[in-house]
């Protein structure tokens, strides 16, 4: 088997360097794949300039949308000291009267529906909360986060990325370690 050569996109966090894989998305939109699973270095260094960034936040819990960015939610709140919750991308029985909002994700490109577990709807209630998640490209998920917290009575104080994507101006608003360039092609 041989070994296939894949165009890459250079970041730095904090000093630390990773190259990350280009992956066309659809015709015509490549995008750097930013996949923290497994990456410890990487994640401690975001979670350590993520908490920096939030420290002056007044927050009482922390939440992302199931799957890559939970190694980053639970790095944060354990520099935190907070609470953290997951929204699920499966029901489950035991998950009860879980509260849903739907959502499409750019590297799936297909509808997603978001989950909070009845058990997890304490945390949020009348809290202050932090949205985070790994890249936000399209908005999407994010989005459907903030549905989810809304209808959870949860109150949304900061929104939080390693990284925004495409139309740096769009993401003011996203307190972020860096930004990802979006490539179009005529093809």
């Amino acid at each position: 088997m041989t070994e296939q050569h894949r165009e890459t996109y250079s970041i730095e966090i904090e000093g630390l360097h990773r190259d990350l894989p280009l992956f066309e998305v659809a015709p015509g939109v490549t995008i750097a794949i930013v996949n923290i699973l497994g990456d410890t270095e990487l994640i401690e260094v975001s979670a350590n300039a993520l908490a920096e960034r939030l420290a002056d936040l007044d927050a009482d819990v922390l939440v992302t949308a199931e799957a890559k960015s939970i190694p980053l939610l639970y790095a944060l709140a354990v520099r935190m000291k907070l609470p953290w919750v997951v929204l699920r991308k499966t029901h489950k029985p035991y998950m009860g009267e879980a509260l849903s909002a739907d959502t499409e994700s750019i590297t799936t490109g297909s509808l997603q529906t978001l989950f909070l577990d009845e058990k997890d709807r304490q945390h949020i209630m009348n809290k202050r909360v932090v949205l985070v998640d790994d890249v936000v490209s399209t908005g999407s998920t994010l989005q459907g986060m903030e549905r989810v917290v809304s209808e959870a009575d949860g109150n949304i104080v900061a929104r939080a990325a390693m990284f925004t994507e495409g139309d740096q101006g769009k993401w003011s608003e996203i307190i972020a370690l860096g930004h990802l360039p979006v490539f179009l092609s005529d093809t």
